[in-house]
């Protein structure tokens, strides 16, 4: 390696390692991140800072705000209180009720951040009126099914998350393959959407059991008030605008930024200056900026071209072992998650695609679907954004936020990776 690759290599260790380990806060670790990429000129500014020009980074800042409003204005204690009735004769039902809402709203709202910012107030409001108060298990259990259930199911259905669309852009511009709707969520949804969804209830119900102290009746709800009706015809036009982003061409960011603007305008909006300035966390957004800066470091320095090929020849790749092979392919896109985080691996992972393709005698797209499981399974918080806004948002100890990475994890690797490997031989994706 040349020197400036060296300093790459260090760099990004380091940064990953902080993040990692706690011993500084993450707010501090992307400062020293962004000051040391400048001081030692390992790239340019635009590459190092080009978090704060990604979409992800303003799916942050919007999500803030709209959670902030939807909050304020009460409509999240409203749809609690509808709920409420169904879901809290037990935790359990509880817990799957709000992962099966994850889940749905991510067939028609391809932004992970902006399912956060909407279901979050809504479970923290189930959580109080059930009794989950403070940092009882209840409520981080709640917190977490949002987090968990909104990025790593949503991997199942196409156009729902950032990785997923990253990785149809790699394809189609390297191999030249569009990726279908119906196939995609065929070959993904019965293990990583349903079978993943199963578990992660039963994880979550084990590491943070608890009862709720009452049970909800239905309940009349009374008349919106007006800020409510403002709020909820907001909502409505950006979830349609969300919807139909394939027709007008404008990113969810943008209109979830928009959105944000209209929810801080004085006299007409929900929002205070003050309390934009007191309740978003601009700490959390500095953090996202950095994961997404780094990201781009690795795959532009040549780094992660590097890592990979370094795995490549360490891989055990054959035509007469698919099994060995597809753990092996499987590894590569784990690995390249510590590095990359999820939203970096579609793009280091899929040009390397056609040599494990060639070595392990699989289709080229097929070794292209199995990068999903890896990347949409973060072991730790730091690869998946936005758990690290659902854990900020819901206020989440950071020990149990691993503690269900971990979990969930061990499980996806043990139970459900055999699984989805069947089910591709079955669907004949692998031979």
């Amino acid at each position: 390696m040349d020197v400036q690759l060296v300093l790459v290599s260090g760099l990004v260790a380091v940064t990953i390692g902080l993040w990692a380990t706690r011993k500084l806060p993450e707010y501090l670790t992307a400062l020293l991140f962004f000051a040391f990429a400048m001081t030692l000129h390992v790239a340019p500014a635009s590459l190092i800072f080009s978090g704060f020009t990604s979409p992800a980074f303003w799916l942050v800042i919007s999500g803030y705000v709209i959670g902030i409003a939807i909050r304020k204005t009460g409509l999240a204690t409203r749809f609690a209180s509808v709920l409420a009735s169904y879901l809290s004769r037990s935790y359990l039902q509880m817990v799957a009720g709000v992962i099966g809402l994850t889940y749905a709203l991510a067939f028609v709202m391809p932004s992970n951040m902006g399912r956060i910012a909407l279901l979050m107030p809504i479970a923290l409001a189930l959580a109080t009126r059930v009794g989950f108060e403070g940092n009882r298990s209840g409520r981080i259990g709640l917190s977490l099914a949002v987090g968990f259930g909104t990025f790593q199911l949503s991997a199942s259905i196409l156009p729902a998350n950032v990785p997923n669309l990253v990785m149809a852009g790699a394809i189609d511009t390297t191999y030249g393959l569009q990726l279908s709707y119906l196939p995609y969520l065929l070959l993904h949804a019965p293990v990583l959407g349903i079978l993943k969804g199963v578990a992660l209830c039963a994880c979550i119900v084990w590491l943070f059991p608890d009862k709720p102290e009452k049970i909800l009746e239905a309940e009349s709800a009374g008349p919106m008030s007006p800020e409510e009706k403002k709020l909820s015809l907001l909502l409505l036009v950006t979830l349609a605008l969300w919807l139909t982003d394939a027709l007008h061409g404008v990113s969810p960011a943008w209109v979830g930024l928009v959105a944000a603007c209209l929810c801080l305008l004085p006299r007409i909006g929900f929002v205070s200056g003050e309390e934009f300035g007191q309740e978003v966390n601009h700490r959390t957004a500095l953090y996202v900026a950095a994961i997404l800066g780094l990201a781009a470091l690795v795959g532009q320095s040549g780094l992660g071209a590097l890592i990979g090929n370094e795995v490549l020849a360490l891989a055990p790749l054959s035509p007469d072992s698919p099994i060995r092979s597809y753990a092996s392919i499987l590894g590569l896109s784990t690995i390249l998650n510590f590095v990359v985080t999820a939203n970096g691996v579609p793009a280091i992972f899929t040009p390397l695609a056609q040599s494990l393709a060639d070595a392990s005698g699989f289709p080229v797209l097929s070794v292209l679907m199995i990068q999903v499981i890896g990347f949409s399974t973060p072991l730790l918080p730091y690869q998946a954004s936005p758990i690290v806004l659902a854990m900020e948002m819901g206020k989440i100890p950071f020990a149990a936020v691993l503690r269900l990475s971990l979990a969930i994890a061990f499980i996806t690797f043990v139970v459900l990776v055999p699984i989805n490997y069947e089910w591709f031989v079955f669907l004949g994706w692998l031979p």
